[in-house]
Order: C-alpha cells, then sequence, then structure tokens
C-alpha cells in the first residue's frame, strides 16, 4: 500500500501573520499514513479544528504590519493584581449542572479581570487515552467509544445551551468528532500513535468544556470569551516527562492574543499547550494546575484559585488520620514539599510560576462555598503564633512501599567519590532515591529507592563493588524491605526548639522504631523511615502529637462489672473537663465483658455505654477487641484496662505490652501469680516505652505502690512493710468487739455489701496473700504465693461447705475460738487486727491475726479503713503511716482512674 505524508502542529491552528513575518500553516514534522486516507484528511483540515470564539477563526486571514500594530496598541494587556485566575478541575465540570455552578461562581466574583481554568469534563481525558489505546491496538470498538464521547457532550451541550450557541458548539463538535475519527482510523491501522498526535487528541476535552463554560457565561451576558492555549502557552520538552515553559515567548503570543480578543472573563483550556515547533502537546501530570499557575505568572495575578472537590489542603492524609484538619495557611515550600511527599496538594512544579511573583494559591471546595479553602503563600507563620509548634509543623505525608538500602565499610570513610559511585551505578539502572542518610562518620550511607527497584540497585551495587566487598573496604549491601517514610513539613521548623524533640518523643511513646532519619538544612522537613506495619501508626502518633490533645489515648475496659461500670461512670463525668482544662483526651474504644462487647471507631457515648451494648454489642472475642483498640483508628496511644479478677485475662499482659499497648489493672493475678512470669513482666515493662500501672491490686484507691515506689527510687532502704489490707477485714475486726459473736460480724458486713458474695474468698486471707506478695516482689523479694503462711479465718470444717449459704449457717458453731482470742486481747488493753507483712530484713512474708495495743496506729480505725505502715532507714523510729478507704467499688474504680491519668501524664499531659 502507498503511503503519503501528513503534517500536523498546533501552528496549524494560528493566523498567518503573528509577528509581522508570514508563517507556514504547516511544519515540517511528517506521519505516514496510508494513502486512501490522504484526501479525507486534508478535506477535514485539522486547521478548522477549534472552531469559534478564539483566534482559530482567523486561520486564513491576512493582516498587515500596520493593523497588527494598530491593534496590540489598541487592545494593549493589562496586567497586575486586578486580574484573578480560577481552575476547575474535571470533577468541577464533570455534569451539566456542575458547569452551571463553575458559571455561577465565575459571574459573582467581583474580580475587575478574570480568567477561568478549565479541564476536560470528569473522565473525558481517560475516555480519549483509552481511544488511542483502542485505534494503535487495532481494537474496532474505538468506533462506538468515540460516539459515547460524541453523545456525553451533546447532550451535556442540549442541558446548557439553546439557539446559536447550541448550533453553533453542536456543528463544531461534529467537526471534531470527525476529524477525530480519521485520524483514529489512521492510527488503528498504522497500529502506532506518536506521542504529538496522542497530546492532540486528548486535548479536545479541554476544548470543548471551555467552550460551553463561555457559552453559560455569555448568556448572564458577561463580556466573555474562549482561548485555546496552544496559541498562547510554549512549552519545551523535557527528557523527564516533563515540559518547561517558555515564559518570555508565551508572554508575548497572550499580548498578541489578547489585542485580537479583548475580554475581561477569559475561559481558557487546561492541560494543553504547544511546542516551540507549533506541535500540540501536554503539561503532563496536573497540567490543569499548571496552566493556572503559568496563566497567573503571565498576567502578574492577585491570586489563583483552585478549585477542587475538597475543603482545602488536610495536615494529613484523612483516609489514614480522620481528624486531620485543614490548613488555614501554606507556605509555598510547605506546599512543595508535603506534595513531593505524596499529599494531594499541587505538583510541586504547579508553584514554581506563581512563587517567583508572590502570587498566593488558594485551595477551595467547589461543592463547600462556606470553606475559605487553604491559602498558599510566601510566608505561612503568623508573628503571633511564633510560640506554638502547630504553627511550625504544617502537615504529615508518607510513602509506602520503599526498600532502604545500606552500604558500610570501614574503607568507605574519607574516600572521596564513593558516594558518587554508589548513586551513578543506581542512575545506570533508572532507579529513583526518595531519601538519602549518611553518618558524619562516612562509614555508611543508606538510602530508599521503590521496592520494586531495590533489586536491580542491589545487583548494581554489588558488581560495581565487587572488588571492594572481596577486599573488606566494603562489609555489606544490606536491602532491608517493607519500608515506610514518613515526612513531617513546617517552615524553620528545624530551627525551632522542641519540634524534633516533640515529633521523636511521640514516635518512641508509640513504640515506634525508626530505621533512618534525613535532615536537610533547608529546615523544611524532617523524614524518618519506618518500617511498613508502624507506618499508619507512626503517622496517627505524629499528628495526635502535634494536632490533638497533647495527650490523646484509645481505652479497651475489660470486665464491665462493678468496677468497671463504676470506672465508666467517673469517666463520663470528667472526660470532658479533662479535654477542656488538662488537654487530655481520654476515649473509649471498646467495652468487653464475658459475653459481649461493644466497638466503635471514634469513642463510646458513656452516658448511654449500656443502652450501646445491648443495641450493638457483638460476640466477645478479646483478640478482635484488643486489635480494635490498638489498630483500628487514628489514636496512636492504646490502653486496656482489665477491671476483672480473671488470670486468664492477666495472662495476656505480656503479649499486649509488647505489642506497645499500655495495661493499667486493679486484678492481682498477674503480680501475685508465677515469679518468673512476673519478673519477665517487669523486665519488659523496663526495657520498653510501654507502661504497666496497677496501683489499685493492694490499696484500691490509696497510694501504696507509688509510695513504696518512691521511697526506693529516692535512695531509701524499706525494712518492714506491715498493713491492714482488706477493707471487709477491717470492717469485721473494728466490729468485733463488745461481746459480739464473729459470725454476727460476718453476717453484718455482707448484708452491708463489704464481702465477697462468698465471704470465705474474704475470710481465707488469700487476697491478702496476694497483696504482701506484690509489695514483697515490689521491695525486692523473689517470693512464690506459696511461699507466704497465711492464717485462714475459715474453720476447717468449713473450707468444703457446698454454698456461702451453708457456710453461714455453720460459722455460728466455731465462735468460741475467735471470742476466746479477742477476750485475751480485751483483757490486756488489745485490739485484734489481720494483718499482712512483708518482713525485707528476713526476707519473708506472712498473713496473720496479731494483736495490738489500743494506742496503735492499726487500733484506731474505723468502717472499713485499710492502714500500711513502711518502716525504712529514714522512717525507722517512727513508720510512715497511709491510711484510708481500701475497698468498694467508687474507690478501687478511683485508683485505676489515677493510673489512666498518671499515664498520660507519662505520655506528656501537662502535669
Amino acid at each position: 500500500m502507498a503511503y503519503a505524508a501528513i503534517s500536523h502542529s498546533s501552528r496549524i491552528f494560528s493566523p498567518n501573520k503573528l509577528d509581522g513575518k508570514p508563517k507556514k500553516i504547516y511544519q515540517s514534522q511528517c506521519h505516514a499514513f496510508p494513502l486512501p486516507l490522504r484526501s479525507s484528511l486534508f478535506r477535514t483540515g485539522l486547521t478548522s479544528q477549534l472552531g469559534t470564539g478564539s483566534t482559530n477563526s482567523c486561520v486564513s486571514a491576512s493582516l498587515t504590519d500596520v493593523s497588527l500594530d494598530v491593534s496590540l496598541e489598541k487592545n494593549q494587556l493589562p496586567k497586575g493584581e486586578t486580574w484573578s485566575i480560577h481552575k476547575f478541575g474535571g470533577t468541577c465540570v464533570g455534569t451539566s449542572q456542575r458547569i452551571k455552578n463553575v458559571a455561577d461562581i465565575i459571574v459573582n466574583d467581583d474580580s475587575e479581570r478574570k480568567l477561568v481554568v478549565v479541564s476536560a469534563m470528569s473522565k473525558v481525558t481517560d475516555m480519549m487515552y483509552d481511544l488511542i489505546y483502542k485505534a494503535q491496538s487495532r481494537d474496532e470498538s474505538y468506533v462506538s467509544a468515540l460516539d459515547a464521547v460524541l453523545e456525553m457532550h451533546s447532550s451535556t451541550a442540549h442541558d446548557l445551551l439553546d439557539g446559536d450557541a447550541l448550533a453553533s458548539f453542536l456543528s463544531q463538535l461534529h467537526h471534531d468528532i470527525s476529524n477525530l475519527k480519521a485520524m483514529l482510523r489512521a492510527i488503528y491501522i498504522a497500529g502506532h500513535a506518536t506521542e504529538s498526535f496522542t497530546d492532540f487528541v486528548v486535548g479536545h476535552g479541554e476544548l470543548w468544556s471551555a467552550q460551553m463554560l463561555s457559552s453559560v457565561v455569555r448568556k448572564d451576558r458577561i463580556d466573555c470569551t474562549w482561548m485555546d492555549t496552544r496559541e498562547v502557552l510554549i512549552v519545551n520538552p523535557t527528557s523527564s516527562n516533563q515540559v518547561d515553559p517558555d515564559f518570555l515567548e508565551s508572554e508575548q503570543r497572550l499580548e498578541r492574543w489578547y489585542s485580537k480578543n479583548p475580554s475581561k472573563t477569559i475561559i481558557a483550556t487546561g492541560f494543553i499547550a504547544s511546542t516551540p515547533k507549533g506541535i500540540p502537546t501536554t503539561l503532563k501530570r496536573d497540567g490543569s494546575d499548571f496552566s493556572a499557575a503559568i496563566m497567573g505568572a503571565l498576567l502578574r495575578a492577585g491570586q489563583v484559585t483552585i478549585w477542587t472537590d475538597v475543603d482545602g489542603v488536610y495536615s494529613a492524609d484523612p483516609r489514614k488520620v480522620s481528624e486531620a484538619v485543614i490548613l488555614k495557611t501554606l507556605s509555598y515550600q510547605e506546599a512543595w514539599e508535603m506534595s513531593y511527599f505524596g499529599a494531594n496538594v499541587l505538583h510541586p512544579r504547579t508553584i514554581i510560576p506563581v512563587m517567583r511573583y508572590g502570587i498566593p494559591i488558594i485551595i477551595r471546595n467547589i461543592f463547600n462555598l462556606s470553606s475559605p479553602g487553604t491559602k498558599i503563600c510566601q510566608d505561612s507563620v503568623d508573628d503571633e503564633d511564633k510560640q506554638n509548634l502547630k504553627s511550625f509543623v504544617k502537615g504529615f505525608a508518607t510513602i509506602d512501599n520503599l526498600a532502604l538500602v545500606n552500604v558500610e565499610g570501614t574503607g568507605m570513610a574519607g574516600v572521596p567519590g564513593t558516594a558518587s559511585a554508589i548513586f551513578s551505578a543506581v542512575k545506570d539502572v533508572g532507579a529513583n532515591v526518595i531519601m538519602i542518610s549518611q553518618a558524619s562518620s562516612e562509614h555508611s550511607v543508606c538510602f530508599a529507592v521503590p521496592e520494586k527497584e531495590v533489586k536491580a540497585v542491589a545487583m548494581a551495587l554489588q558488581s560495581r563493588f565487587r572488588q571492594a566487598l572481596d577486599a573488606g573496604r566494603l562489609s555489606q549491601v544490606a536491602v532491608i524491605p517493607n519500608c515506610s517514610i514518613l515526612a513531617a513539613v513546617g517552615q524553620k521548623m528545624a530551627s525551632t526548639p522542641g519540634v524534633s524533640a516533640t515529633l521523636f518523643n511521640a514516635l518512641a511513646k508509640a513504640n515506634i522504631n525508626v530505621r533512618a532519619i534525613a535532615q536537610g538544612c533547608s529546615e523544611y522537613n524532617i523524614t524518618v523511615v519506618v518500617k511498613k506495619e508502624d507506618c499508619i501508626k507512626a503517622l496517627r502518633a505524629v499528628h495526635s502529637r502535634f494536632y490533638l490533645s497533647r495527650t490523646t489515648i484509645a481505652m479497651g475496659i475489660i470486665g464491665p462489672g462493678l468496677i468497671g461500670a463504676t470506672l465508666l461512670e467517673q469517666l463520663r463525668d470528667q472526660v470532658a473537663i479533662l479535654k477542656e482544662e488538662f488537654n487530655i483526651d481520654l476515649r473509649v474504644m471498646g467495652i468487653i465483658g464475658s459475653r459481649s462487647m461493644l466497638l466503635t471507631e471514634i469513642g463510646i457515648d458513656l452516658s448511654r455505654w449500656r443502652e450501646l451494648q445491648k443495641e450493638k454489642g457483638e460476640v466477645a472475642d478479646l483478640e478482635k477487641f484488643v486489635q480494635h483498640v490498638q489498630r483500628n483508628h487514628f489514636i496512636p496511644n492504646s490502653v486496656l484496662v482489665d477491671c476483672t479478677a480473671d488470670s486468664a485475662v492477666a495472662g495476656h499482659y505480656y503479649d499486649w505490652l509488647r505489642k506497645g499497648i499500655h495495661v493499667i489493672t486493679p486484678n492481682k493475678k498477674a503480680n501475685s501469680g508465677p515469679l518468673d512470669q512476673y519478673l519477665k513482666l517487669r523486665a519488659l515493662q523496663r526495657q520498653s516505652y510501654t507502661h504497666y500501672f496497677y496501683e489499685a491490686t493492694v490499696g484500691a484507691g490509696l497510694p501504696i505502690i507509688s509510695t513504696l515506689r518512691g521511697l526506693l527510687e529516692t535512695g531509701d532502704r524499706i525494712l518492714q512493710i506491715e498493713g491492714i489490707f482488706s477493707g471487709t477485714l477491717s470492717y469485721i475486726f473494728n466490729n468485733f468487739k463488745g461481746g459480739r459473736a464473729f459470725s454476727e460480724v460476718v453476717a453484718e458486713a455482707k448484708d452491708a455489701g463489704y464481702t465477697e458474695p462468698d465471704p470465705r474468698d474474704d475470710l481465707s486471707g488469700t487476697d491478702v496473700a496476694r497483696k504482701v506478695i506484690i509489695l514483697a516482689r515490689e521491695s525486692g523479694l523473689k517470693l512464690e504465693l506459696a511461699d507466704i503462711p497465711v492464717k485462714s479465718l475459715v474453720p476447717e470444717p468449713l473450707r468444703a461447705s457446698a454454698s456461702a449459704q451453708d457456710f453461714m449457717q455453720q460459722l455460728p458453731k466455731f465462735d468460741q475460738d475467735l471470742a476466746k482470742q479477742q477476750q485475751n486481747a480485751e483483757d490486756s488493753g488489745e485490739v485484734l487486727r489481720y494483718v499482712g507483712v512483708v518482713d525485707v530484713i528476713n526476707q519473708k512474708g506472712m498473713v496473720e491475726l496479731r494483736k495490738y495495743k489500743k494506742d496503735h496506729p492499726f487500733a484506731q480505725l474505723s468502717g472499713s479503713d485499710n492502714i500500711i505502715a513502711f518502716t525504712t532507714r529514714r522512717y525507722k523510729n517512727q513508720p510512715l503511716i497511709v491510711r484510708g478507704p481500701g475497698a468498694g467499688a467508687q474507690v478501687t474504680a478511683g485508683g485505676i482512674f489515677s493510673d489512666i491519668l498518671r499515664l498520660a501524664s507519662y505520655l506528656g499531659a501537662p502535669s
């Protein structure tokens, strides 16, 4: 088959004389097409591609030098802040109604002059690329796909236009579709499309949306014309699939265009431009934003507004951090940094043209006009905010699916050219280096590359440095896979004291390990590399630290029984006050009982948690519950509060702490269980930033554990701890006097709710023994529970009673023995008290019934109070006494609450 040469370029849309000299309509770039298509392609005349309303109507016009000069002088292009630039993306003009909304915004803008850059209708650019793909793949469905494009724009035009405007647009639309059909047929036959042909085809979406929008605006009797920016914007393609604007040539062409099309409202096509040879091209990724920025720079506009479908720029990806906030302002450099690290802001090159003239960019939501959006300008930090760390750290962004490559060896230190050789090898395989980190010792260089490229990089480095590796000058080329980058971005934050410390402190307290760090002297970003699995948690941790309360904690309550329910009531009454007055944000993300559990993503409404548990509760699953509290929300700090007495639950503490979950509990089973497990638990606690608090295990709401630790940490030496640790037994022996029977007092205590449902649980002394073991271990003694001799108050014959009721019925038969002991004490001026003792000097503990003089502090108790005496090297002659209520749901829940607030303080809350 014979072939004919056909040339094309955007120069065909320009007048014959643009600068006083004759110009060829067609350039010399040629492409081969089958000969039978030649006549049809020339006959359709690509020169008529753009219809009316722009200079394309002047294709065959002939202007003299004189008339052109007069026109230029008469309609000289005004520049400056009187111009306002708007850019509307594909979503904004996706339907006829949305185009009307855009027109309303344009009409209601009171700027003296407006230039509006529009994208193709939503998904149209993808549809146009698909036409090219199908045609060059010789898929005949490109014909029906082109018909769908025609139908989409035709139906939109019928919704928007009428009369001559509709007829004119439809005529041009059908003409364009006819031309495209012929071009696509040629591509179909050739099985190939050049880049310039592709750019020419895909640019039609912008042409059509600009023409329709300008017609809609003119319906409101607004002076408006539309611009094919291929006649104005001249760009030079680069080797990196990008283009560089030729501002000087573009400015000259804009002035000439305006001289022929003077208007106070111009609707310009986004995305498309021309090369210096007049060949149609595009501005590549985010091209319409780039078009708007270039136009803003050419016109020295007052501002550029980018209209989109979000309220502005977020402080973090809202899909990963649900409480990300809209930023009011960003500097150009901050926006640049955030966009580089994947934030949905602007492409970095979009910012370059406006930076030159200090033109602000406003990001606004077309679907929420009440939102002011985000302003990107020269300086984003107000003087009044200088002391606020948040004003310096504006946002956080992440990049996933990376690998670290570490090249290390003693032979690298002080050797010029090593880094050059490393990155030359990386360049040779075409890999993109995301981040570089090198210690000042020059012993190693590590850098991050996309994971899909790391294998080729590692092989290239091993090949390049084979001799050095064999000789031992380099020790290894190591690859660390499954990494992510977290970048903190902010203006001058690196020179602001406290920012870096706060960032790394937040990561440490969220139990995040940092693999590498990079910080440039530009002071706009601090970059860390973390495990991919930790990336979202790390992002939430740092965002929470800078943008939420200083301490936001996700809580899971295990065991909503008497104590757990009381704690939930106390939290309900205090969470709002804590957040407002102390900046502590406590959120109960889940409640689990033995049968059901309640989970939420944002925090349970504690005023109706019982109701919600009935409505939305699901079958209890402790593993799922723990995973939810730790990972399924934006809060980095997680704590599980175990309000049970279940040894099975206590058995999970080690794994929870190892996963970075804090644990708070009144459950004595873990700390009084097997010694090896206790030591393992405490060792883990000391090695990590994860906290394990258990104040309520010994004294309910009394500060027993914290007092003991305070003594030890300040260098005091414990000699003995002696105390009445059971509120139940305190009540019983405080009232076991005046000839009253022991069984009578026990029954009274049970009726008053002081005892367990089965009083033998209290009278056995086991609970006191567990408290003694806990204090003994805190004092450094390595004792097992079996090492503690316990005086049980349950008569031997009744220990096997079938029920609590049977026990209570039989107990009066055994009153005589205790009555005798009580009388003996009374006769000698003493009282009986049931105590636990930790004898540190002799390294032992015991639980027994002892006699005390009536002037002894232990003899002066009332009600169910507890009392603990610390005899130490400092408090040897007069022991340190801690006394107060030691039993009851309110005080126990209060002790747990106190531990929660202590955790918040450790995590950064103000003290």
